[in-house]
């Protein structure tokens, strides 16, 4: 069991890299990060003394079917003396950077290719270094990447719901196989693939989390994603075109892979060149897929993306098991569906109901997550004992 701890403190189990700790801004916006650092949250990499590499060629994303070769290194956040919405990128060798800014608590932006402005200013930025090969190919290699942040112009986004769309869902399975964020996939697992790396959580962190519900509404799971795929990498298709990566003629909340099955689109095949066998936008892991809405089969269901709504939100903890989503404030109320352990939820409104004890106490608040979604707030990191979102 995990041990009592106020939400004053930091969250557990959240990756360290991802805790937005104080510490001291560096001189300036330019800096070069030590590439031979490799940890816990880095996947299928190494470093030889002069350049990171890929760790084995013949390894990708579980949900990807060996279709490409794949790792990432991710780097710690930097702290910077003042607010940049763009980070450029001088690579010497062949990889994609990436970067995301910090919005407070456990948000982030999305994961954006270096060099595009992102949708908020920040003094904290994340940065990865992501190495793609042929299956079986020669690896990559980069010595070196010089990183320089600046503050430019940029349209004010406004608040909005998060997006949602029914999309085609298949089961990933897998298991012990490792997912495109380094979690080897267990029996009966809780986590989602989607076919994007700009929504990728960090390993036993969920940033990045959707709902997912049967169409009937009848069964829901919040889970974090933790893989990239199926069919494409590239396809952030919940997103608009003026932002999407790729297919930006697509409409918004289709992906590339229903497409390429309903309509022929891109000759029928995902960016490999494998021609698509079914419209699937997400894999669930068995778990998600099993307990968590109960399908039999692979099917249809409404996915919002939870990230990309405002408002407050919480981190689910529990001592490993998903937390049951009950229809009112009481653990006598039925089941209506689960969140998974690490999935951030966002909090519509609370209510007082059965007193409970969980991993940060005991106490009578209960938060509404969803429509009829209830949770006790003792198994939510929000960062406070007291309420943080409005009365239902």
């Amino acid at each position: 069991m995990l041990p009592l701890i106020r939400k004053g403190t930091v969250a557990l189990g959240v990756a360290a890299s991802l805790i937005a700790l104080p510490g001291t801004a560096e001189a300036d916006t330019d800096w070069t990060p030590d590439l031979s650092v490799i940890d816990s949250d880095d996947v299928n990499v190494r470093h030889d003394g002069h350049a990171l590499r890929l760790r084995d060629t013949r390894s990708g994303p579980a949900a990807l079917d060996g279709a490409v070769a794949s790792g990432q290194l991710l780097l710690a956040p930097k702290d910077l003396p003042e607010p940049v919405n763009r980070v450029s990128a001088q690579v010497t060798g062949d990889a994609t950077v990436e970067v995301r800014a910090h919005l407070g608590g456990t948000e982030w932006t999305e994961w954006h290719p270096a060099g595009e402005v992102l949708p908020a200013p920040s003094r904290r930025i994340q940065v990865r270094v992501v190495l793609s090969a042929a299956p079986g190919g020669a690896s990559p290699a980069v010595s070196s990447v010089r990183l320089t942040g600046e503050r430019v112009a940029q349209r004010r986004s406004a608040a909005a719901a998060a997006q949602t769309y029914r999309i085609y869902a298949t089961r990933e399975g897998l298991v012990g196989g490792t997912t495109a964020n380094g979690h080897v996939i267990t029996s009966r697992d809780h986590f989602v693939a989607l076919p994007s790396r700009r929504g990728l959580s960090a390993k036993n962190a969920g940033e990045y989390s959707v709902r997912v519900c049967t169409t009937s509404g009848s069964r829901c799971e919040y889970a974090p994603v933790w893989d990239v795929g199926p069919w494409n990498t590239r396809d952030d298709y919940w997103n608009p075109s003026s932002v999407r990566q790729m297919w930006t003629n697509l409409p918004q909340g289709k992906p590339e892979a229903q497409a390429a099955y309903q309509d022929g689109y891109n000759g029928g095949k995902d960016e490999f060149g494998r021609t698509v066998a079914n419209p699937a936008g997400i894999d669930l892991a068995d778990g998600t897929f099993w307990d968590g809405l109960r399908l039999t089969d692979n099917a249809w269901v409404n996915v919002t993306y939870l990230w990309t709504g405002s408002g407050p939100k919480g981190v689910v903890r529990t001592a490993g098991a998903p937390l049951n989503v009950r229809s009112s404030a009481s653990t006598s109320a039925g089941i209506v569906g689960l969140a998974a352990n690490y999935a951030n939820v966002v909090i519509e409104c609370h209510v007082r109901g059965e007193t409970v004890t969980g991993t940060y106490g005991t106490s009578n608040l209960w938060n509404r997550i969803g429509p009829g979604h209830y949770v006790a707030d003792v198994y939510l990191y929000t960062g406070s004992d007291d309420p943080v979102a409005p009365a239902c």
